[in-house]
């Protein structure tokens, strides 16, 4: 029996971990026995609220409800660092391999020294485009028509390893990173289950090919990042909005009150079905130009007009674009910053 320790945090991950699960042998539904999760890795619980109380990841999360139901005992390690005494709690659940999506941590050849057939990374771009921990939120961003996920080896190097498995998709310029990140934690847990039951079954790793291409590198992602500067183009400011949903969003300021686009649209995009739609005009970037019942807000950018559907000012609710109007007296004619 192969066992598995599964190194994940967000949602994402969990949806990953919730797929491996189901086929593995500690699932009623699985139709065999080559392999089981026997203890996960996640981040400590973080404080959240007003009242900073401490809450588990998503992985953690679904681990302890899997537990509580099945009877099973995943064992659930926390650590903030991962040291000598980590390390004697790993090796004791006598893991044989290390399977990780989005669990946030660099290990070392220590911890790697404790599984027999070493990491599986699931990576949310065509390696090696986008190395590093951002890439989702890069391909909107870079107004990409294409991406996919890549399943490797794990190494010393960050997403430097031999790739086991690729698949690509198109791009429609509509995703969100959400989107993006739980269609490869969908797909990417199904490839994982396929190769975790390949290394049980043949008892190695199955075969590995090269990366191959030029790389490149995405970088974190501040909380300043998601201020939009109206002198950028629609198209660039609507893959800003896509690309930083649902963390740390986009906002503006009206009137020096803060105000997030949450949802919005390149007018380019839609002017050919709706002539009614302005393309672009010679408004100052930032003015609210008009409001369109059947389409959004609309508002100049440095090249082209956003139509913002949904929106939400500090500390108050998210509104669709009607709603807001509602209550928004005078904001047709002013300029956001």
């Amino acid at each position: 029996m192969l066992r598995v320790i599964y190194g994940g945090s967000p949602a994402a991950s969990a949806k990953s971990l919730e797929l491996i699960l189901k086929d593995s042998a500690m699932s009623k539904d699985a139709d065999g026995e080559e392999y089981k999760i026997v203890g996960v890795l996640t981040n400590p619980p973080a404080a959240q609220g007003r009242h900073k109380e401490l809450i588990p990841t998503e992985v953690e999360h679904y681990v302890r409800i899997w537990n509580e139901a099945r009877g099973d005992d995943i064992a659930v390690l926390t650590p903030e660092h991962i040291s000598a005494p980590e390390r004697e709690q790993i090796a004791a659940l006598k893991p044989d391999v290390f399977v990780c999506f989005a669990y946030g941590h660099i290990v070392g050849p220590k911890f790697f020294s404790l599984f027999r057939f070493g990491g599986i990374n699931l990576h949310p771009s065509l390696l090696p485009k986008y190395r590093g921990a951002t890439p989702v939120n890069a391909c909107i961003l870079n107004q990409d028509t294409e991406t996919g996920f890549s399943i490797q080896q794990m190494t010393q190097e960050i997403d430097e390893g031999d790739v086991f498995f690729q698949q690509r998709t198109g791009l429609t310029g509509t995703e969100t990173a959400e989107q993006l990140l739980n269609n490869a934690a969908l797909y990417g847990g199904i490839g994982i289950t396929n190769i975790l039951r390949k290394i049980a079954k043949e008892n190695k790793l199955p075969e590995a090919q090269k990366q191959t291409g030029l790389p490149s590198y995405c970088s974190h992602i501040r909380k300043e990042d998601g201020r939009i500067n109206w002198k950028d183009s629609a198209l660039k400011i609507d893959a800003q909005i896509r690309a930083y949903t649902p963390w740390p969003g986009t906002f503006t300021y009206s009137n020096g009150q803060q105000l997030r686009i949450i949802k919005a649209r390149a007018a380019s995009k839609i002017a050919i079905q709706d002539s009614s739609v302005p393309q672009n005009t010679q408004a100052v970037p930032g003015t609210v130009l008009d409001y369109n019942k059947q389409r959004g807000i609309l508002i100049q950018t440095g090249d082209g007009v956003l139509i913002a559907t949904e929106l939400q000012w500090q500390s108050k609710k998210a509104m669709d674009y009607k709603s807001f109007m509602n209550g928004a007296r005078n904001f047709i004619g002013t300029i956001l910053e």
